[in-house]
């Protein structure tokens, strides 16, 4: 392609599963459609905010291992989320800072040295078309993004031309996170199983499976048993549903979950949690946390502060 066509990045090497996000496609799950979206939406929004973009505007979601981009636009760009070794033209550069790329020059993103999964926002923007209200890739029905897939070599990007949006931002304080625990509350179903087996789901270790993706956690660990096995009628399944099959191993519903299901819903991470759960990879051990309700709408509040906070002071 002509250098100078539009403003754009052209994808070298794509990496394992990378895909354009936004925060997702809300409001559609009446017709089968989950959100999909940002699995980390707190580094998401992050990142689009230190470049002086709106929180929602469309950005590049990497799962595990980068890939190589090159710029042909003089712009800014930030990189949040769990640290992958990254460069541009072989020099090192840092997470969480806004960072200025010319044109002509390469972006280079390795594999994850933490969690699952960085974000890399550009000022402006990626610009494509909505569909059903947003640009959000949703692998499992090949909708949205780049015709609903992950990247390809060659594939190339226009970036979005509102170069002046909002100010760029600092951001002086990243929460801790600690992801040796998942905080939840009661589902729907949580007297399905039994006060020991509660025990037991809340006391050990869960391993993170290797059949785990976007749609949905699968855990390794002592199977539950239920105490009612009476059959569920078919019914919705939120964003964080924690399913537990005939198999007894529980299952997060996630950002691509189906939107009706009929396995007993014993738990629900809570929304401050959910971010965590986007940077699960195979292999991870944690907890799970009972919290109140009460709880975990303080956390969400406090956590809602806190980008408020950033997004008015950095």
């Amino acid at each position: 392609m002509p250098k100078g066509l539009f403003l754009s990045i052209k994808i070298l090497n794509p990496g394992l599963q990378t895909t354009i996000q936004d925060l997702g496609r809300n409001g559609y799950s009446h017709y089968g459609i989950s959100s999909s979206g940002a699995a980390d939406d707190l580094s998401f929004r992050l990142g689009n905010l230190i470049v002086g973009n709106k929180e929602n505007l469309a950005g590049i979601e990497m799962t595990l291992v980068g890939g190589d981009f090159r710029f042909d636009i003089d712009t800014n760009i930030s990189l949040t989320g769990s640290k992958f070794d990254a460069k541009i033209d072989g020099e090192s550069l840092h997470f969480y800072k806004n960072t200025s790329i010319q044109s002509g020059q390469v972006l280079s993103i390795g594999q994850s040295m933490q969690g699952s999964r960085c974000y890399l926002a550009i000022r402006g923007g990626i610009d494509i078309n909505n569909v059903l209200s947003a640009k959000t890739t949703h692998l499992t029905s090949e909708m949205g993004g780049l015709n609903g897939r992950s990247f390809k070599k060659n594939d190339v990007l226009k970036i979005g031309d509102d170069q002046k949006s909002l100010k760029p931002i600092i951001v002086n304080k990243l929460l801790d996170i600690d992801m040796s625990k998942l905080l939840i509350i009661k589902g729907l179903q949580s007297d399905y199983i039994s006060k020991s087996t509660w025990q037991t789901f809340l006391s050990q270790k869960y391993i993170v499976s290797n059949l785990s993706n976007r749609m949905g956690i699968r855990l390794e660990g002592r199977s539950l048993k239920l105490d009612n096995e009476n059959e569920i009628i078919t019914e919705g399944v939120p964003l964080g549903a924690i399913q537990l099959p005939s198999n007894g191993l529980p299952i997060i519903s996630f950002v691509e979950h189906q939107t009706t299901g009929g396995y007993p819903k014993i738990a629900s991470v809570i929304t401050s949690e959910l971010h965590k759960v986007g940077q699960l990879k195979p292999g991870d051990k944690f907890q799970f946390e009972l919290v109140s309700l009460e709880k975990a709408e303080t956390l969400r509040y406090e956590r809602e502060i806190y980008v408020k906070r950033i997004a008015d002071h950095g």
